[in-house]
């Protein structure tokens, strides 16, 4: 079986990694763990303002940073018994993952979810919601319970 993992730094994700470590799977199950590293948006104030290049350390920093979520997630896979892959890329976390799912010919895609509703979704958008509308394979989307 092969298993997509999105994963970044919230709580919502470490919830879908702890649901797929519970689960009882195949034993040639293999899970891609996979971050996004969005590319930076910059607003201007006035029409006549320049473009202010975006500092290159910085995106390197996000990168490194994802890529030590990601790591952390795999060591705590392996230790469950799975195999693993892990992939950071430059690109909007939705693509990301259905790219990733239609690459790896993935069985399962897992989503943790924020819960947001109204306003706060229609600003931030949900990824998870836009996955579950264009993976090509199963979507299962994990709710964080409440502390």
């Amino acid at each position: 079986m092969r298993i997509v993992l999105g994963f970044d730094d919230s709580p919502h994700s470490l919830a879908a990694l702890h649901w797929v470590t519970r689960q009882k799977w195949p034993a040639d199950t293999h899970v891609t763990v996979v971050s996004a590293v969005r590319s930076p948006v910059t607003a201007y104030a006035e029409v006549y303002a320049p473009a202010v290049p975006y500092p290159v350390e910085l995106n390197e920093e996000v990168t490194r940073h994802h890529e030590e979520l990601c790591m952390r997630a795999e060591d705590e896979l392996r230790r469950a018994g799975f195999a693993t892959t892990v992939k950071v890329l430059p690109a909007d976390p939705r693509e990301a993952l259905i790219e990733t799912a239609r690459a790896e010919h993935a069985d399962l895609l897992v989503v943790g979810s924020h819960g947001r509703t109204g306003i706060p979704k229609l600003f931030l958008g949900s990824v998870a919601s836009h996955v579950v509308t264009h993976a090509p394979c199963d979507v299962l989307v994990v709710k964080r319970t409440a502390p």
